[in-house]
């Protein structure tokens, strides 16, 4: 059995944590990854900084500008999870863009991302088409999963589509909305997340986009396997003296431990 897939299966409540690779200084990311593990976190999605991050706001914005300025490459990521992989046995996500893949020769990065230990994807503008056409079998060749996003503007007949796509989660973004636009959760979201819930999709659900803090945590979580925290980390993480401590503190605060 996948890591996703034990973990979907056994835990509920899922904390999954977005973390920009190369961010705030380039080998930053072995230490909080293991932190983050360490700390209780279910999975990690790791952010590959691009120049162009369409479905990012601005505090992940400015982190990937940061991670490039200090020397972040797809290389130096592939280096750093396989070092994460020696003591994490979490899900590990690449989350990036289109053409970072086919820049890099998209059969040569899922090798690479397979070997190292990645156990799925997130390609924001990756359409559902082009995936089914030109890189599903890809994917199933290297055993990597995908996870597609929806949003409140996803029609019921294209959420089951994507849905049956998205092998690793379905990424239930939370509004139509870049990343880190909103600190709570309105009635309109959670009429959407029922809706969500009412199709009774086979693929576990993770509700991003807006997740900030325990409060919003615990009522995704209501409608969803868990939910995904990445601009709220990412300002931790900035503002940060001490990053074991700010980690561990940051975990604490979401699952209220």
């Amino acid at each position: 059995m996948n890591r996703l897939k034990h973990l979907f299966s056994t835990k509920e409540n899922i904390l999954n944590i977005y973390t920009t690779a190369g961010f705030p200084k380039l080998n930053d990311t072995i230490e909080i990854v293991k932190e983050l593990a360490y700390s209780g976190v279910d999975m990690v999605e790791i952010g590959m900084p691009f120049s162009d991050p369409l479905a990012d706001g601005p505090t992940i914005q400015n982190s990937s500008e940061v991670a490039i300025e200090n020397g972040i490459t797809l290389d130096l990521i592939f280096d750093q999870i396989k070092e994460i992989r020696k003591t994490v046995d979490i899900p590990i996500m690449l989350m990036g863009y289109l053409n970072q893949l086919v820049k890099y020769g998209t059969e040569a990065f899922l090798t690479k991302a397979a070997e190292v230990g990645v156990d799925g994807l997130i390609i924001p503008d990756l359409p559902l088409d082009v995936y089914q056409n030109e890189y599903k079998g890809l994917f199933e060749k290297y055993n990597l999963k995908m996870s597609f996003l929806i949003t409140p503007q996803t029609s019921d007949e294209r959420i089951k589509m994507i849905a049956a796509e998205s092998t690793a989660f379905l990424y239930v973004v939370s509004s139509f909305a870049i990343t880190g636009s909103k600190n709570d959760i309105q009635q309109h979201q959670v009429a959407y997340f029922k809706k969500i819930d009412a199709i009774n999709l086979n693929s576990p659900k993770l509700i991003g986009f807006g997740i900030s803090n325990a409060e919003t945590f615990t009522t995704a979580c209501q409608y969803a396997n868990g939910a995904i925290i990445g601009s709220a980390f990412i300002k931790a993480l900035a503002n940060s003296d001490h990053l074991c401590n700010t980690i561990s503190q940051f975990t604490k605060h979401i699952k209220q431990l």
